[in-house]
């Protein structure tokens, strides 16, 4: 019995040893034939052959962030209408009526996102706070006159 568990696991054995010298082959190769000149570029990082300039932690807008989410959304819920295709005459009419349902509940979050100026890129201005802020600021932004100063 104990021969037979044995010749089971050659294959395995010499599976692991083939692997193991060919990448100690491979990684020994690379050292005899790599270069071995160093300069002060060979650590820098770079992306595409570019050396990166400035910091890695610069500010983004929230803008891209916001497509971001907003593709991610709407690419999972795709999935969902492609799942919802393939099953369609599994599912009947029960199916359809709540894709319908689904796909509803889509087009008025887009709508609202649109109508919320979050799809709009550039500066975007909060009207109703910026008018509050007027309002309540004016009176201690007002000019002082010269009567009222005596």
């Amino acid at each position: 019995m104990n021969e037979v568990s044995n010749l089971a696991l050659w294959p395995l054995v010499v599976y692991f040893i083939a692997i193991l010298s060919l990448v100690l082959t491979m990684l020994g190769l690379s050292w005899l034939l790599g270069e071995h000149r160093t300069n002060a570029a060979t650590n820098d990082p770079f992306e595409s052959g570019v050396v990166s300039v400035g910091n890695a932690q610069s500010r983004i807008s929230v803008d891209f962030y916001l497509i971001a989410i907003f593709f991610v959304i709407f690419d999972l819920e795709t999935v969902f209408i492609f799942a919802w295709a393939i099953a369609f005459f599994e599912l009947g009419w029960q199916g359809y009526f709540a894709m319908l349902v689904f796909v509803a509940v889509l087009v008025i979050a887009l709508i609202y996102e649109w109508r919320s100026g979050a799809l709009d890129w550039g500066i975007k201005t909060r009207t109703g706070l910026e008018a509050s802020l007027k309002g309540s600021l004016e009176p201690a932004l007002k000019p002082v006159a010269s009567s009222e100063a005596s």
